[in-house]
């Protein structure tokens, strides 16, 4: 019988495969596809001499830390999207675009070189070969009391596996309409399940190879937006190499997935068309990468076909739950408590599942080596409380950022309440990693009710920080021009600060459970009977 088994071969899935295998856990990873990486993918262009990515593209170094690490970890090199230039808006398909000048579109992100598929690569690297299996498409789980059974779709057979436990690393959507329980779950579970949209499902995503980037020296950035009624390519990005030596265009397309299908012989000619009208008929012609994630299996749910709310809400509190008494577990990026449906939320929700699959599991990973030095617990509070007290200091401006992003996207709703839960998840998730990092004596440290003694002494760490941002929040806002222009944003009501207390009362409800439960899981295991 297997100890644990993930089930999704997607950024989570494989970099909690890498955590269990580092703590030298025994597991099996199946994943539905015949390749890795789920939404990440990254397809070789001929004519550009790289590969180009049809998936998830960006990452932002300032709100996003577990990327910065991974990518650090991994020994993969990174590069600044290309936002220098003009930005071009096309409003009538008879016209040409309006340009603005000194426009700053991506703020700040990041990609990586040989495409985001380079981090899958070397995760898989960190796995063991034997562990991995491909093809394999989950049907059905039954709960045995002491283990789960796996029905999986294989080649035309039906293999089931044994196994203490199953980690669902999939969009949530996905397990709910691909697989059976039994006995059934919890309606909160399916209920949490169906109202979580999986982040890019319903999209579509273009990459056009050239010879040479034309739009730079013509001092565009390769930033546009096709505005009109008819547009088939809606956002616009330059996708060259970091040198940029190597061309291409990137965009999403504007059309809905019935109309993609309906104009699915005709999309090469009039994607080329559309860069024709935007950046000049040079650019009609190149070679073109599609990937319409929509029409795929395992990305897209039924519900993910009517477009969401501009506001999508993650991190629904049911799918961070073992159920089945710590036999089943939720990942995947819908799940993350922070940076949900990005790269990052992958990376969340995968640092919480190593976590869990390590406080449920009998099984002790290899003692360390003998002779290693002693670790000093009030150092590590120490450097923590002073990492800590490095966030309280610079708080109001991860507010602001996240504050700024939102009024400048279509949906401006509950800009304050969102902003502050965004600065202190943002917070929370790289305190986690910070402990991580650092190392504990958890030998003699007393557990009483499941809590260990360590946990109130870190989390004292923040006995200003939540002040501090809230007393920030509300001055900065008082004085800000920008907000005075929002009713309510300015000048918080009584009933409107209560709703954000209390969202930031549960994000700090979780915080603590999980600094308790990563220290827990750094303690000495028990060995089974």
């Amino acid at each position: 019988m297997l100890e644990t088994v993930i089930v999704g071969g997607g950024l989570c899935g494989l970099s909690l495969a890498a955590s269990l295998t580092a703590q030298q856990r025994p597991f099996a990873l199946y994943e539905a596809r015949p390749r890795l990486g789920g939404r990440v993918l990254s397809e070789q262009s001929d004519k550009a001499g790289m590969r180009v990515d049809l998936g998830p593209t960006w990452y932002w170094p300032d709100t996003q830390p577990g990327m910065v690490r991974a990518v650090a970890d991994l020994g993969l090199v990174s590069f600044p999207q290309y936002d220098e230039g003009s930005v071009l808006r096309l409003h009538d398909h008879d016209k040409k675009p309006d340009v603005s000048a000194n426009e700053s579109v991506h703020a700040g992100a990041r990609r990586v070189a040989g495409g985001m598929m380079s981090i899958i690569e070397a995760l898989a690297k960190k796995v063991p070969a034997e562990a991995i299996h491909l093809g394999y498409a989950l049907t059905t789980i039954i709960d045995r009391g002491d283990h789960v059974d796996l029905h999986f779709r294989h080649g035309g057979e039906t293999i089931v596996i044994a196994a203490r436990r199953v980690v669902l690393a999939m969009p949530p959507r996905i397990v709910d309409e691909h697989v059976r329980f039994e006995p059934d779950l919890d309606a909160r579970l399916h209920d949490a399940m169906q109202e979580t949209y999986t982040w890019m499902a319903g999209e579509a995503k273009a990459v056009i190879a050239y010879d040479k980037a034309h739009w730079r020296d013509e001092g565009h950035s390769g930033n546009a937006f096709v505005l009109h009624e008819q547009a088939v390519l809606g956002e616009i990005f330059d996708a060259c190499d970091a040198t940029g030596t190597r061309a291409a265009l990137g965009g999403f397309l504007a059309l809905a997935p019935s109309l993609r299908q309906s104009f699915k012989a005709g999309l090469p000619m009039l994607m080329g068309n559309q860069m024709g009208q935007v950046f000049g008929p040079q650019l009609e012609h190149g070679e073109q990468h599609f990937q319409d994630w929509a029409t795929e299996e395992f990305t897209c749910a039924r519900r993910d076909l009517i477009p969401p709310d501009e506001h999508t809400h993650y991190g629904n509190p049911f799918l961070r739950q073992p159920a089945w008494d710590g036999r089943l577990f939720f990942g995947g990026s819908e799940t993350a408590s922070y940076a949900g449906g990005y790269m990052e939320g992958a990376l969340d929700a995968a640092r919480r599942l190593a976590r869990d699959v390590a406080l449920y599991s009998p099984v002790v990973a290899m003692a360390a080596a003998t002779g290693a030095p002693a670790v000093s617990n009030a150092a590590s509070v120490a450097e923590f409380s002073q990492w800590v007290g490095g966030r309280q200091a610079e708080v109001l401006e991860l507010y602001k950022h996240h504050l700024n992003k939102l009024l400048a996207s279509p949906d401006k709703e509950i800009v304050t309440q969102r902003a502050m839960v965004m600065t202190v998840e943002q917070v929370f998730s790289g305190a986690l990693l910070r402990l991580e990092e650092l190392s504990f004596d958890m030998t003699k440290v007393p557990v009483e009710n499941g809590r260990s003694a360590l946990t109130p002494e870190l989390l004292n760490a923040f006995n200003e920080f939540l002040k501090t941002l809230i007393d920030s929040v509300v001055e900065f806002n008082r004085t800000s021009c920008a907000l005075s222009n929002f009713p309510g944003e300015d000048k918080l009501s009584k009933d409107y600060f209560q709703a954000i207390m209390l969202d930031i009362a549960a994000a700090w409800k979780e915080f603590c459970l999980s600094v308790n439960a990563l220290l827990l899981a750094k303690a000495p295991a028990i060995a089974a009977e």
